[in-house]
């Protein structure tokens, strides 16, 4: 945790050009946080990376950015349940032929799988579930890691989540690790010259398909809209803050909600 002011966060936008020319790869950029992070990101001026298993809603998020006169994104579809390690070396490949940088990886896809007691869970599932939570975003990160150390000011934020709870399984055992890698490549790379920012934020409740696929009882109305957790990715991302790492934010019940007095 920090000692962060969580409002200030939440309300926080870049100056005008901070993230002009920097290239910045979003997971899970199709729908919900990972969408909402993209658009923010290319609204500041990065050349976003969409990268998700969903082209149909990669393509609707590209189309959004480049009629909003954003800069060009580019789009990856990759399903990490089942990409390879050769996969990602691929598209670190392709992103240094193409774009020739990379300044910041939000690792912010998941997939939860079904919840049920540890006794009943299905081994084959369990395998999905940790490659798409665990071992995608590693060797993902693996791949890139050249690439944010060779930029100026690079960044790592991952889509953090506090899942130790019961029937949660391999996703919950998942996200447990996700915590353990912002510790250890952050303390790897505190030093110059390959310093990296590397944070978490555990935006808490957000109405995306992800929380109403598994809170189908709960009232939508009562939770933030993606658009509204954006200002500490885009805190984290930012060139300007030389500093900050380590860290792992909880946005939990201090994220206003427009349709609570209703």
């Amino acid at each position: 945790m920090t000692d962060l002011d969580i409002p200030r966060l939440l309300a926080y936008r870049p100056e005008p050009g901070a993230f002009d020319e920097r290239v910045i790869l979003v997971t899970g950029a199709a729908d919900g946080i990972g969408r909402a992070v993209a658009e923010a990101c290319a609204a500041a001026g990065a050349i976003v990376v969409l990268l998700d298993k969903d082209l149909k809603g990669l393509e609707a998020v590209y189309d959004r950015i480049e009629q909003a006169g954003h800069p060009q994104p580019a789009i990856y579809p990759l399903n990490l349940e089942g990409a390879t390690v050769k996969d990602y070396g691929d598209l670190a490949e392709n992103i240094r032929d193409s774009l020739g940088r990379l300044d910041g990886l939000v690792l912010n896809a998941g997939w939860a799988g079904a919840l049920m007691p540890m006794k009943n869970y299905d081994p084959e599932l369990w395998f999905k579930v940790i490659n798409s939570n665990l071992h995608g975003p590693f060797f993902l990160t693996q791949a890139v890691l050249p690439l944010l150390e060779a930029s100026p000011t690079g960044s790592l934020v991952v889509s953090t989540q506090n899942a130790r709870k019961a029937f949660w399984g391999a996703f919950g055992m998942a996200k447990a690790a996700q915590d353990g890698l912002i510790d250890i490549l952050s303390h790897e790379h505190r030093n110059e010259p390959r310093f990296l920012h590397v944070n978490g934020i555990d935006t808490g409740p957000v109405r995306t398909r992800f929380r109403a696929g598994h809170y189908p009882g709960e009232n939508p109305d009562l939770l933030p809209e993606p658009e509204a957790v954006v200002g500490p990715y885009l805190y984290f991302l930012d060139p300007g803050d030389r500093t900050t790492t380590g860290l792992n934010i909880s946005l939990e019940g201090q994220v206003p909600v427009p349709h609570a007095a209703s």
